[in-house]
């Protein structure tokens, strides 16, 4: 699998919790960090795609990637040792495994699949 099939949905995903977080609770921090970060992702998964589509590696979007997943991770790992709330602290700094873990991503695809018709 390659980077871009996990870091377009990651940043949707990023994206649309920040929407969610506003419109439940009025916070504009979550809608920019989930906006912004999830459009950088989006970015570097599209940076990605097309470096693929010319057989090349894009080593800008890999690092893009990188920095956004590990600010993410140390963000909402933070928040969530401090809250011990899995919604929504736990789930994103978890997600960053699943991006960038291949095996594991596989993992989870190879799961989903199975339950999804």
């Amino acid at each position: 699998m390659h980077d871009f099939c996990f870091t377009i949905p990651y940043g949707l995903i990023l994206i649309a919790g920040g929407i969610i977080g506003y419109v439940k609770r009025g916070s504009t921090s979550s809608l920019a960090g989930g906006a912004g970060s999830g459009l950088l992702l989006i970015l570097a998964g599209y940076l990605s795609l097309k470096a693929f589509e010319k057989k090349k590696n894009s080593y800008f979007a890999l690092v893009l990637e990188t920095v956004c997943a590990a600010a993410l991770t140390a963000v909402m790992g933070q928040r969530y040792i401090q809250t011990s709330k899995i919604m929504p602290a736990g789930i994103v700094a978890g997600l960053r495994y699943v991006s960038d873990e291949p095996d594991l991503s596989q993992s989870v695809v190879n799961f989903v699949s199975c339950i999804l018709p």
